[in-house]
């Protein structure tokens, strides 16, 4: 079978599969059971009309905590009056990242900024039915702290805290920092551009690391960083309400393949976009991410186009799900992003009293122990797209073809003049030196005078000079641009095989392709 591997097998160095961004959710789902926060509050003797004073106080306990870890380690905190993102030219991660690179910080934390953002938090109220105060969650806004850090296992991350009840945090990790430290203890070589691996050595190594990364104890992991940030989880558990239920909110598992060198990528990532935003139907794009397309199908499916700072993307879009395809310096990548796993199905073994275990396909959740379930959903998208792509068109080679026949070129010390492939005359030259009656003894000059000027009447010998020097020169472009060559010890000329296809698509191109065009457009 023709993959994109195998047709470019030539100019490609290696693949890496894995996990990009991962973004975790802990939930403290104890509180949220009807009235299970009002009971909270009953097991720490906090009445309901005490929840203001309580809540505030926990906050500033909170706060509190925070300031000592950070002086501590001897890194700021800063307060974000407004939002920092990308979008409005610096994001959070910049800022901690420029203060990291700033002062030398190779691990440890670097620094803690909060700022005011949208949350579901819990308020007491009165219930004009019941003539009674009542604990509910609703949303509001509160106090959430970042916490940047390079962690000896993860690298750089970070972790998001509520600072209000119920306390819900957000750990955010990246495969490939995680994957370049693996690399770098086991003595790996390669390149690296942001969070992109140019070239790898090892690579049967590399992908039992990505294995390894899989069979982590998540749990285990995710609860040793939200101990360290809230000091309230021991009292949590002690009353009875658990520690944090973890869920991957947002997984991307990119497939990033690497090209030897980056003029060849630049070549043909036109073709690429162009293909995948022009081709690929609605049905191919549920395909690529394992659905098919049938009658009770309720959702969209979109493909757009976006240029960024760092160059074009294609996405498609699924019900929050989403795949796409972008080129990062000598890599092209096609990544896919989880946010809606339960559009995926995963075997699960159900067991029932009194009945036998079955394995059935269930609808896949967003706990952490579908990870593997994941990076297979994710890493078979990514394959199904590039085996799309082996049948893009090339069509980034010929261009450049095409582009160096209109600049003068200098060979051997000899200088050769452009050609104008579209002009009447040099495509006349072309017709002529490819005709099937020069196949075997080739073409001479006078062949070619023949088919510009004709075999009548009498010319002059001057003219005739004139004419023959022309078509010389003529002949002397082709040669230099390496569409023909000169039969040794005769005045002869031959086509090479380059100069069959590109001038052959020349005259195709103005016979055809170029009417055809015109008429669409117009």
């Amino acid at each position: 079978m023709k993959t994109f591997l195998t047709v470019l097998q030539d100019q490609i160095s290696g693949q890496i599969t894995f996990f990009d961004r991962m973004i975790f959710r802990g939930h403290l789902l104890g509180f949220y059971p009807k009235d299970a926060f009002k009971h909270f509050l009953l097991s720490q003797k906090i009445l309901l009309k005490s929840f203001d004073w309580y809540v505030t106080t926990m906050t500033k306990t909170l706060k509190e905590h925070i300031e000592e870890l950070a002086k501590k380690a001897g890194r700021p905190m800063i307060y974000l009056a407004t939002a920092m993102t990308t979008a409005r030219g610096k994001s959070k991660e910049d800022l901690a990242r420029e203060i990291a690179e700033k002062e030398g910080i190779a691990e440890g934390l670097i620094c803690v900024l909060y700022t005011m953002e949208n949350c579901k938090s819990f308020r007491v109220r009165g219930n004009p039915e019941t003539k009674k105060l009542e604990a509910v969650c609703t949303p509001r806004k509160c106090l959430h702290y970042y916490f940047y850090l390079i962690d000896p296992e993860f690298g750089f991350m970070h972790v998001r805290l509520q600072s209000w009840f119920p306390f819900q945090i957000q750990i955010y990790i990246n495969g490939r920092e995680w994957l370049a430290r693996q690399m770098d203890q086991k003595g790996i070589g390669y390149q690296r551009y942001e969070n992109t691996f140019l070239e790898v050595e090892k690579g049967e190594a590399v992908e039992k690391l990505c294995q390894r990364f899989l069979r982590r104890k998540w749990v285990r992991v995710l609860d040793a960083f939200a101990r360290r940030m809230n000091p309230f989880l021991p009292l949590i558990k002690k009353a009875g309400f658990g520690g944090y239920w973890w869920v991957l909110d947002q997984a991307e598992i990119a497939t990033d393949v690497m090209f030897r060198d980056r003029k060849v990528l630049a070549s043909l990532i036109p073709d690429i976009l162009k293909y995948a935003m022009t081709t690929f139907s609605s049905a191919d794009v549920l395909r690529f991410l394992g659905r098919k397309l049938h009658g009770s199908f309720k959702g969209q499916v979109t493909s757009d186009m976006k240029r960024r700072p760092e160059g074009y993307r294609v996405k498609h879009r699924v019900k929050g799900n989403s795949i796409k395809v972008y080129d990062k310096w000598s890599v092209l990548r096609v990544e896919t992003t989880i946010t809606q796993p339960r559009e995926f199905k995963v075997l699960r073994v159900l067991r029932h009293a009194g009945k036998k275990p079955q394995r059935k396909w269930c609808a896949m959740g967003k706990g952490v122990a579908n990870i593997g379930r994941y990076f297979q959903v994710g890493s078979q998208a990514n394959g199904r797209y590039l085996e799309a792509l082996a049948q893009v068109p090339q069509r980034g080679k010929a261009v450049k073809e095409l582009d160096g026949l209109c600049h003068a070129v200098t060979k051997d010390g000899k200088r050769y003049a452009k050609l104008q492939p579209l002009s009447s005359i040099e495509r006349e030259v072309f017709r002529e030196v490819m005709s099937t009656d020069h196949v075997i003894h080739g073409v001479r000059n006078r062949d070619v005078r023949a088919a510009l000027f004709g075999q009548s009447g009498q010319v002059s010998e001057e003219e005739a000079r004139r004419r023959c020097a022309y078509v010389s020169r003529l002949l002397r472009k082709l040669l230099g641009h390496g569409l023909i060559y000169r039969v040794k010890n005769a005045h002869l000329y031959r086509v090479t095989c380059r100069g069959y296809r590109i001038m052959s698509s020349v005259l195709v191109f103005h016979g055809e392709e170029f009417a055809e065009h015109y008429a669409a457009a117009s």
